[in-house]
């Protein structure tokens, strides 16, 4: 039997059992936040990259509110949401040239959401090619870019209005 070492996985799992409290709350009067990974934030909503991503520019957008439930939105957070979805989209084309996108909402940890008590969308930009078999046969993906990098890539396109 081969091994894989994998000791930046440590960081998720200690990160998983720690108290630190909510990550889409963390620097509430920050814009962006190089150390938490947040790229835009508002009084309505923020905008960060996965630390722990599926592909190279994992986005995820949440409400600024700690609200676990779609249905507990206001209009204004669902309108400022949905055009936020549309502009992160369309900032991964521009900045990363994405063959096409999952974007998905897990309600609930049933349905696979890692931290149900925040509500948040995943944006992740996917190429043609972009897993192989290491996905399949180790459970290891495979991240192109350093996460830094793409962070510094994509934040001055949220800078701008």
């Amino acid at each position: 039997m081969k091994t894989l070492w994998t000791p930046w996985r440590m960081e998720y799992i200690e990160t998983k059992t720690a108290t630190k409290g909510c990550f889409f709350c963390a620097a509430p009067d920050s814009a962006h936040s190089v150390e938490d990974l947040i790229l835009y934030r508002d009084r309505l909503l923020v905008v960060l990259m996965n630390r722990f991503p599926y592909a190279n520019g994992h986005l995820l957008v949440a409400p600024a509110r700690h609200v676990a439930d779609i249905g507990e939105l206001s209009s204004a957070e669902s309108n400022a949401l949905a055009a936020m979805l549309q502009r992160c989209t369309a900032i991964l084309r521009r900045q990363l040239k994405p063959d096409g996108f999952n974007i998905g909402l897990n309600l609930g940890e049933v349905a696979g959401a890692g931290v149900a008590s925040h509500l948040h969308w995943h944006i992740v930009p996917r190429w043609h090619g972009d897993h192989n078999y290491m996905t399949v046969l180790a459970e290891v993906r495979t991240i192109p870019e350093h996460i830094n990098n793409t962070f510094a890539r994509l934040l001055p396109e949220f800078q701008t209005p």
